[in-house]
């Protein structure tokens, strides 16, 4: 059940990306073929004002088509002002950043939102909590479970609040290959763990995601102005950190580059998230539509920001590319990116418990 959970939570971020897409074109009067929410077959189609709209047979996700997309569509003169393509720069800009701004805003929702049900969190208690945990790597192996609470490494205090992610993060960063003594509350046990973190070119890595551990339950919000800037404040945290760990992609690939997930690891974490009730699976939902958000603005092709990139490049020459070499690029890009995502699927299938059972590991 919470597989499920994570998969329908995921398709919904994609539709509700795609439906940043066409809500912009829509509204500045631009074309639109058509609003699919999910892949395949359609199992449920109908047709307002010359856009199909389809519910297809996986309910995973879900695209907008336009009638630029199509070549074998004559019903249409290319110089049709209301295509895409004939639109201004900024029209043009507004419609492919719109996806951004949809993950974005509903990431923000879902965190004002969950605020102003369950209330603010309470003040840092001492430590860190461990919210999700990798199959098979060293916190699993030690025994970590989400939910734990790391009071000390080594003999050390942590202490509280974001000091004492930092104070957890950068011993286990120091020491790949040795090993670390770690106190840990489980409910109300506390007991003492033996960690080993991986050696990822030089740098430890646990396989598990830390936060700041709060003291008890929450506490009603005083008024919907306090809901809305605890929620934002959590927002900015989460947007910043994700930033952050992409920036890292750059500055130091080799060491994230292990960190990268893919769909069966997201998949994963939803589940696990998704266990802890309503509160883990509204922070699943708001961490990958700010992720969604973030990765589709790279400057890559096949992404929006690929495609921004484009239209600042046509903005410079006067002059869009030539569409072959737009479409050479588009295609080289689509096949390096479903390689990377086949090596992340049997990466992250091979680390699976059920999967390392079977291979007798």
């Amino acid at each position: 059940m919470n597989v499920l959970a994570s998969l329908l939570a995921l398709g919904l971020l994609i539709v509700i990306h795609e439906a940043g897409h066409f809500l912009a074109a829509r509204l500045q009067g631009i074309r639109v073929n058509g609003f699919s929410v999910g892949f395949g077959p359609a199992v449920l189609k109908t047709e307002r004002n010359g856009i199909t709209y389809a519910l297809r047979l996986l309910p995973l996700g879900g695209f907008v088509s336009f009638p630029d997309d199509d070549d074998n569509d004559q019903s249409i003169p290319l110089d049709d002002p209301d295509l895409l393509r004939n639109r201004p720069i900024p029209q043009r800009v507004l419609v492919i950043s719109a996806g951004v701004l949809a993950n974005l805003l509903l990431a923000w929702l879902v965190l004002v939102g969950h605020t102003a049900a369950t209330g603010v969190p309470g003040d840092p208690a001492p430590g860190v909590v461990v919210m999700t945990v990798q199959d098979g790597a060293p916190a699993d192996r030690a025994g970590l479970k989400p939910g734990d609470r790391i009071l000390s490494i080594d003999s050390q205090p942590l202490g509280s609040g974001d000091p004492a992610v930092r104070a957890a993060v950068d011993p286990i960063r120091r020491s790949p290959g040795q090993t670390l003594e770690l106190e840990v509350q489980h409910a109300e046990a506390v007991r003492m763990l033996r960690l080993t973190p991986d050696d990822q070119n030089g740098t430890g890595r646990i396989g598990a995601q830390l936060q700041v551990a709060m003291v008890g339950a929450t506490r009603p919000v005083r008024s919907p102005l306090e809901a809305l800037s605890a929620g934002s404040s959590q927002f900015a945290g989460l947007f910043s950190r994700t930033v952050a760990g992409y920036a890292g992609l750059l500055t130091d690939f080799g060491s994230t580059a292990q960190q990268v997930s893919g769909p069966v690891k997201i998949v994963e974490m939803g589940a696990q998230l998704s266990s802890q009730g309503g509160s883990g699976l509204a922070l699943f939902l708001a961490l990958i539509s700010i992720n969604l958000g973030v990765l589709n603005a790279l400057p890559l092709p096949l992404l929006d920001g690929g495609q921004l990139v484009f239209l600042l490049i046509e903005g410079v020459r006067g002059r869009p590319l030539p569409e072959r070499f737009q479409l050479a690029v588009m295609q080289s890009s689509l096949l390096l990116v479903l390689g990377l995502s086949v090596l992340l699927i049997v990466r992250d299938t091979s680390q699976l418990s059920v999967v390392r059972q079977l291979m007798g590991q």
